[in-house]
């Protein structure tokens, strides 16, 4: 049973949190808490006792609060990283751990929070990403006793999250900012892509209708192409693999890896994408918005113009687009905040505070 599902995306990109030293980062060690909603009522209609929701906090909770949420099958301690955490969460930084109270749950189906493999497997409730928004909530009301945030922002499956918090509880922020994410339903390749890593988990006989005694060989590979098709930005991989041989060993390199994700957790956690929409909603949202995306993220294409219709339905919008180059990393970009961690500082800066703690 995996305690942490780790996709190829963060062991491409991401240090893992053994390897930070506080002295690099300049931040607090991070506290770890659960918190458990008795009783939770699924999207499905399905019941679900003692649901745990694990996070971590850093700072003090009389500071603004942040909600920073984390992508697909990607572990907290990405935002740990120095990229990340480096980047934002030191003296001065855009978010100053010494002047506010930074909040990053893991999801339901992530990490230490409940998840199919802790014992029910295939039994587990479906859940949405509106089931993880609205326990996100609890724990933040219910489990924090907080009643307001200075900001929601988040990563991928984290930024099409913040879209959801703007429209649940729009005057529970001051402000918004959903990376790598739209707020139209899953399509094209996006989606395309997500159905078949379930589909080819599925099709592996090892699966056994998900009572299999050892994770299924298709988990792996599935995981493997999906990273390389919609994660680290053409420029960057022509630049690191200018050759066959080169290209052979990124590849070699992740065959070599240990497998440490769960197939069920993983079938789950992809298929809670599958009924996601934002957007028709959107007149919902009255929180100021920046929506940082990549030019060169292969989920969501620039090209498709799709995000510049949606903007103008936002009462306060603006787009950061960071223009493509051998330095950014395509969907996982995001991971890597000194593109943008600038931008973000000017962009509070600007935004009044309207705490209701």
């Amino acid at each position: 049973m995996s305690k942490h599902i780790l996709s190829g995306i963060a062991c491409a990109i991401l240090l893992t949190l053994s390897s930070l030293a506080l002295a690099e980062t300049s931040f607090p060690t991070p506290k770890e808490a659960d918190w458990t909603a008795k009783t939770f009522t699924f999207n499905s209609g399905d019941k679900f006792n003692n649901l745990r929701i694990h996070y971590y906090t850093i700072g003090d909770k009389s500071k603004p609060a942040v909600l920073l949420l984390h992508g697909t099958n990607q572990p907290v301690r990405s935002l740990l990283a120095k990229g990340f955490a480096g980047e934002l969460f030191g003296p001065g930084q855009a978010l100053d751990s010494s002047k506010y109270f930074i909040i990053i749950p893991e999801s339901i189906g992530s990490g230490k929070s409940s998840k199919p493999s802790d014992g029910l497997r295939m039994a587990f409730p479906h859940y949405d990403y509106d089931d993880m928004v609205t326990a996100q909530y609890r724990l933040i009301k219910e489990g924090l006793g907080l009643s307001h945030l200075r900001l929601v922002m988040g990563y991928s499956m984290g930024g099409m999250q913040t879209w959801l918090w703007g429209e649940k509880y729009p005057s529970m922020m001051d402000a918004l900012v959903p990376m790598a994410s739209q707020p139209n339903e899953l399509s094209g390749r996006n989606w395309m892509m997500r159905r078949m890593l379930i589909e080819s988990v599925k099709n592996d006989p090892a699966w056994a209708e998900g009572n299999y005694k050892q994770q299924p060989p298709a988990l792996k590979t599935a995981n493997i192409m999906f990273s390389i098709a919609t994660t680290g930005g053409t420029l960057a991989y022509q630049h690191q693999a200018p050759t066959r041989a080169l290209a052979d060993k990124l590849v070699d390199e992740r065959l070599a890896a240990p497998v440490t994700a769960d197939a069920n957790d993983f079938i789950y956690i992809w298929g809670s994408s599958a009924n996601y929409n934002a957007l028709p909603n959107l007149n919902r949202i009255t929180a100021p918005m920046l929506i940082i995306n990549s030019a060169d993220d292969e989920r969501n294409p620039v090209e498709t113009g799709i995000l510049a219709g949606e903007i103008k339905q936002l009462k306060q919008a603006q787009l950061f687009l960071i223009p493509a180059s051998t330095e950014t990393r395509g969907h996982g970009t995001m991971m890597l905040a000194k593109f943008y961690s600038a931008k973000l500082k000017t962009f509070l800066a600007s935004i009044p505070r309207h705490d209701k703690q």
